[in-house]
This record gives structure tokens, C-alpha cells and sequence, in this order.
């Protein structure tokens, strides 16, 4: 009976050195270990010198690398038929320009909402509705910074708080903060079109 092995391919891999091989990309499985640890070493590309950081790799030069050492070998393939496989950049994640670009970003987030939620409230007039609904309950007119201010202004901030699930580095839950969310579908997005604009072009990167 032919040896069966099982391929299970993401659709993106990230890998931190230049020769890649079938073992950093895939997850292989077949009851002969010593067919599964010759099928890992099956290199797929050599990124030296490539210029791109990411890469789209089919499945079938991958098939045929895996049946030219093993012809009568059964493959099933669990995972993509096309995968991107990305390179890591190996600059230091805690270096000065790194926090420089991240409290850009904050400044810029933070203005922007900042700039939104007035915008909110001078549209739909909070400081009015909130001074006549405190002189209708206690009688007297508002200066503009009662406990009604108060509380709004710290319910905002616990709603998003709440809302974004991350205080810190510290998670409020395991659930993927929206971020994450946006972030990871972002990521599907720049991936299926990377794909997509290979398979019209029909250049995939062949396996050496």
C-alpha cells in the first residue's frame, strides 16, 4: 500500500532566513518519520539578493518536488493551493525610529478622535441638552462642568476602552481586540490579491 503523506500550507508563512524550505512553511505528516524528515528538507526558494519581501508559491511544483523523490507516494493537501510566503525583516523592533513612527501614529489617532468626538457633540449640541436637562433637575443653570460632564466624559473613555478590549499590553479578554480584526483582514485582502495577480500573470515562484 502507497505511503501517504499530508500537507498543510497557511496562506501566509513568515520565515527569518533566506533558504527556505518545505518544513518552514508546511506542517507534514506520514507514518514513515524518515519520508516526512526528507520531505521538510525539500527546499522551496532561495531569497538572496530577491529584492521583494513577499512571495507567492504553488502547490504543484511542491507536488511534483515531493513525487520525483517518492514516486509512488500519495499526497493530500489540507491547506492553500496558493500561499504567500513573507519575509522578516530582521531590523530591531525596539529601536528609536520605531517608537518615533508608533507615537506618530498615537498623536495621529489621537487627534483625530479627539477632533470627531467634539465634532459629535457641537453637531448634535451635548453642552445644551446637558445644561437644560441639569436645570430641569436641579432648578439651577449649569456652569458648564457638572456631574453630568463628568460622567459622560469618563463614560467615553471606559466605552472605548471596553470597545478596543486592550488597556496597555494588558487584554480585558482572549477575543481579538477590533483591531486585530481590521488588522488580520487587511492582511487576507493584500494576500488574495497578491495571489490573484500571479495566477493572471502565471508567475509563481517554481520550487528549486
Amino acid at each position: 500500500m502507497a505511503e501517504t503523506v499530508y500537507l498543510k500550507i497557511g496562506k501566509c508563512i513568515e520565515v527569518d532566513k533566506n533558504q527556505v524550505t518545505l518544513g518552514d512553511v508546511a506542517k507534514i505528516y506520514a507514518t514513515d518519520k524518515h519520508i516526512t524528515n526528507k520531505i521538510k528538507t525539500i527546499k522551496i526558494m532561495n531569497m538572496n539578493g530577491q529584492k521583494e519581501s513577499r512571495f507567492v508559491v504553488s502547490i504543484l511544483p511542491i507536488i511534483q518536488s515531493i513525487t520525483s523523490l517518492y514516486p509512488t507516494i500519495q499526497i493530500e493537501n489540507l491547506g492553500e493551493i496558493d500561499f504567500v510566503v513573507e519575509r522578516k525583516s530582521n531590523k530591531d523592533s525596539h529601536n528609536i525610529w520605531q517608537w518615533i513612527k508608533a507615537c506618530i501614529v498615537w498623536l495621529i489617532l489621537f487627534m483625530g478622535s479627539a477632533f470627531a468626538i467634539m465634532a459629535f457633540n457641537n453637531d448634535v449640541s451635548v453642552e445644551q441638552m446637558f445644561a437644560k436637562f441639569y436645570e430641569s433637575i436641579t432648578g439651577t443653570s449649569s456652569d458648564g462642568f457638572t456631574i453630568l460632564e463628568v460622567t459622560y466624559s469618563f463614560g467615553l473613555f471606559l466605552g472605548i476602552t471596553i470597545f478596543y478590549n486592550h488597556i496597555g499590553k494588558k487584554k480585558l479578554s482572549r477575543d481579538p481586540t477590533p483591531i486585530e480584526v481590521e488588522m488580520r483582514l487587511y492582511e487576507d485582502d493584500i494576500n488574495h490579491t497578491l495571489v490573484e495577480g500571479t495566477n493572471r500573470k502565471e508567475e509563481h515562484l517554481d520550487v528549486d
